[in-house]
């Protein structure tokens, strides 16, 4: 289960942040190789979603956002944290 602290629309945001671990964890490299997801939450059941790794632009705008909640992972690891969207499948 992973908590999505951040929403613009219908599109949801994950962080890859494995507690600041040097390494990424296995549902993204899982959401990499095969992007395309059912998301369940509290407003939807099985939602056709597409996942993919936020730019750096996109990145930049939102970790201030976010970065509450993850800037001691951060700290923890030389990795940059990834942030994925999570889109409406069309």
């Amino acid at each position: 289960m992973l908590t999505s602290p951040y929403r613009e629309g219908d599109i949801q945001v994950v962080v890859a942040s494995k507690g600041g671990e040097d390494t990424h964890p296995d549902w993204y490299l899982n959401l990499q190789a095969n992007p395309e997801v059912l998301v369940t939450s509290k407003d939807t059941n099985d939602k056709p979603m597409t996942a993919r790794a936020a730019t750096d632009s996109e990145r930049n705008r939102i970790w201030p956002i976010i970065s509450n909640n993850y800037a001691n992972y951060q700290k923890r690891t030389d990795r940059v944290i990834p942030i994925v969207f999570l889109e409406p499948s069309n």
